[in-house]
């Protein structure tokens, strides 16, 4: 089984510690996981601000490059959903880059779901007892992958008791050109979220996609509210770590 990461702009940016963590995870799990050193962005933001010729020509790179694999894997449901949903929807008229984008789509997992669903393992031998966490839904993981109980399951089977915010399934109000374009919402979104999360008086606040903790990240931190911030597969494998 030949898998390879996508590591995403965003871990490669700012997180780097989310790009070690998603292979010292996978290989934890037994997987050789690759890394195609051509990948770039997957495209989103050109198609966000309706570039969408732009948006095509990193669209075919990123399905040359990742078309050997039998998976696909990225620690995003953001991205995840660029290349599921949006990719297919791009050339749909054209049908020799409509079949292979399909391809991928279906070759493509958020890292939790390809866990759960494809290695079929609930337990990874992680500690995380005594850990209160509340679980953010983000909008492209739930509505677009819907992705919800994959990262529950590995956290729950890890020990850790998971506090459901009221709002757990509302958006953070980051949405990549939103919060630029539209801040002063952006910015309330983002405090109804910490409110949400302070309600559960949880220890942390954990999501799968590094977009919207960052963007709840920056609210607690201007609300003066000390809660830890961390990507749920930074958080599964510092559980991993606690379990050895």
């Amino acid at each position: 089984m030949r898998v390879a990461l996508f590591v995403t702009c965003l871990a490669d940016q700012l997180f780097p510690s989310l790009g070690v963590a998603s292979v010292k995870l996978l290989r934890h799990l037994g997987v050789d996981i690759e890394f195609p050193e051509g990948q770039t962005c997957c495209g989103q933001p050109a198609y966000n601000a309706g570039y969408l010729a732009e948006t095509k020509e990193i669209a075919e790179h990123h399905i040359g490059l990742f078309k050997d694999y039998d998976y696909v894997v990225l620690p995003s449901g953001s991205c995840g959903a660029m290349v599921k949903t949006h990719y297919p929807e791009m050339f749909r008229e054209s049908a020799k880059i409509y079949g292979k984008s399909k391809d991928l789509a279906n070759r493509t997992y958020e890292l939790t779901s390809f866990i759960t669903e494809v290695l079929d393992k609930k337990d990874i031998g992680a500690n995380l007892k005594d850990k209160r966490v509340s679980y953010h839904d983000s909008c492209h993981a739930l509505r677009y992958m819907n992705i919800k109980e994959s990262p529950r399951i590995l956290l729950r089977a890890a020990g850790a008791k998971i506090i459901e915010a009221n709002n757990s399934e509302v958006c953070c109000g980051f949405g990549g050109l939103f919060s630029v374009k539209m801040p002063e919402i952006s910015a309330a979104m983002a405090r109804a979220k910490t409110e949400g999360v302070l309600e559960t008086k949880a220890d942390i606040l954990t999501s799968v996609d590094g977009a919207c903790l960052m963007n709840i990240a920056g609210s607690m931190r201007r609300e003066n509210v000390n809660i830890e911030v961390k990507h749920v597969v930074e958080l599964l494998w510092e559980g991993v770590q606690n379990g050895n």
